[in-house]
């Protein structure tokens, strides 16, 4: 699985930039000198970990470090410089927290890490792959490159070499297997003959690289059309074929995944509603961490719906390829007809368009299979619920209580709107007038931002039917239209409460997109 993060002396960046601004000891001391300090503690705090048995990452380390400092309850205070006793106090603390199996607040910071560490974009996923394949072909290029052959042995050697670089860069089979081989081959033969190789040799190093590109871009349009004509195509997989059954195969997946966790959110959800309602109910709760369970569950359905919004993209970029190749295929066949010597100028390019193609059907099916195995990784971090949660205590909390999913809250409220006139100092925003309203980045990832925080970290779906709040240049959300009424009142208050809460609970800081307001926590994403 690829790795993507970045390093700053050893640590990653993600945790390093306000690691410790937090304790004065270190904003005292030299970089080098904090770094190290900084260094020593994660390390000492991995080593008692281990010694218990549980290996953990620096970067989930650092992470731990941050959120026990944030927390007020564990009294760090941030004016204070740092004394032994702190550190001891810390290691002891950030150790305990890493080794308590049964929280899934642990849970949902691995998870968190693990995604951040394992994730990117699209273009930065490819970026990486071709990277790779790029540090895998260098040798065998180099020794082309390099290459003073002279005598008819040493350039009968150079052409298989050339030969076995186009079968590596194209993907298209083995160069171990007799059959691709010579028909790769032949392919290379009728462009480039073993008599022009003295010209090749004459070429300067970059033009020879230039050139083996080109090679093997024409050779794989050859082999394809060879292929798609039933006279060739020995070890070149079906990829448009491949695809268009692993995609749905994974959305499907995906889509379950989603459902059984919506479900598990929907019902938490209620009984969290009905226990705010009950005082006795919410402390009989509270040592269940019913709410840290909530988070669990919301950040892996956030992940799982950003994964699938990959593989929707995937599927169209697959579905408008299938396309061109059908079409770029005809235009050859039309050229091609039934003679027996055609232009070079004439085919080349759609020859090198077609291997642009089929390297673009490669990238997919890298993508396709790097989004499924970080599916598939991601799934123990959803915790043990069960254990938490058994089935028969969820019915008992269930009884009388209504479960409801976001999409139906959002139509209870359907009709409910802020009334502009009640504000004359405030902006709303309505999807009738505003431009790409579906499109505006809401804050706490469009949970009702007043719930949240008179509830003490309630999770409830905003509705933008209702009106989406301008404030300061940020956009909120609300599930009710006294909630957005009452949140307006006084927005700075209700922004405080939140980010208390997300002292206390880590986690929430990735979940609810906190990152500008602590300068912590910042995905790769971003």
């Amino acid at each position: 699985m690829l790795k993507v993060s970045f390093i700053y002396l050893g640590l990653p960046l993600l945790f390093s930039t306000c690691l410790f601004p937090l304790c004065s000891v270190t904003a005292r001391m030299p970089p080098t000198q904090a770094e190290s300090v900084i260094k020593n503690i994660i390390r000492e705090i991995g080593q008692e970990c281990a010694a218990h048995g549980e290996i953990v990452s620096e970067t989930l380390v650092a992470f731990m470090v941050k959120a026990v400092v944030l927390d007020p309850s564990n009294g760090f205070n941030t004016d204070r410089t740092l004394i032994k006793g702190d550190v001891q106090k810390l290691v002891k603390l950030c150790v305990t927290r890493l080794l308590d199996s049964k929280n899934p607040s642990l849970d949902t910071i691995k998870m968190q890490v693990y995604f951040d560490m394992n994730y990117t974009s699209r273009e930065e996923f490819l970026e990486e792959h071709h990277r790779v394949v790029e540090s895998r072909l260098s040798s065998v290029s180099r020794e082309i490159t390099d290459s003073r052959a002279c005598v008819r042995e040493e350039l009968e050697s150079l052409y298989r070499k050339i030969v076995s670089y186009v079968l590596l860069r194209s993907g298209l089979g083995s160069p171990t297997d007799i059959k691709t081989v010579r028909e790769a081959t032949a392919a290379l033969q009728s462009v480039f003959p073993q008599a022009e190789l003295g010209t090749f040799l004459t070429l300067s190093k970059k033009d020879k690289e230039r050139q083996l590109k080109e090679l093997t871009m024409i050779v794989t349009g050859i082999r394809l059309f060879n292929r798609d004509c039933g006279k060739g195509g020995e070890g070149i997989d079906d990829l448009p074929a491949i695809l268009q059954e692993a995609i749905p195969a994974t959305t499907q997946h995906i889509d379950s995944q989603l459902e059984v966790v919506q479900d598990q959110a929907y019902r938490y959800t209620a009984i969290l509603e009905k226990a705010v309602k009950n005082p006795l109910l919410s402390r009989e709760l509270q040592p269940y961490m019913l709410k840290e369970a909530l988070y669990n569950v919301r950040q892996y359905e956030i992940f799982l719906q950003i994964i699938l919004s990959d593989i929707i993209t995937c599927a169209q970029e697959v579905e408008l390829m299938i396309k061109q190749l059908g079409a770029q295929l005809e235009q050859l066949k039309f050229t091609v007809k039934s003679k027996t010597a055609v232009p070079t100028s004439q085919v080349l390019p759609i020859f090198i368009a077609l291997s642009n193609l089929w390297t673009s059907f490669q990238d997919e099916t890298v993508l396709i299979s790097i989004l499924s195995n970080l599916t598939t990784h991601l799934e123990p971090f959803l915790g043990t619920h069960e254990l938490f949660f058994p089935e028969k205590m969820m019915q008992a909390l269930l009884d009388g209580v209504t479960v409801k999913t976001d999409v139906c809250r959002m139509k209870e409220h359907i009709e409910e709107r802020v009334n502009l006139a009640d504000f004359r100092k405030l902006e709303w925003l309505f999807p009738e007038t505003t431009a790409n309203f579906d499109k505006l980045l809401i804050q706490y990832r469009g949970f009702c931002a007043y719930t949240f925080a008179t509830t003490d970290g309630l999770l409830l779906p905003g509705n933008p039917a209702v009106g989406i709040l301008k404030y300061k240049e940020k956009y909120y959300t609300f599930n009710t239209r006294d909630a957005a009424y009452s949140f307006a009142e006084n927005p700075e208050n209700y922004i405080d409460k939140i980010r208390e809460k997300a002292k206390k609970n880590a986690e929430l800081i990735q979940l609810l997109e906190l990152h500008q307001q602590f300068e912590t926590l910042i995905p790769y994403s971003q």
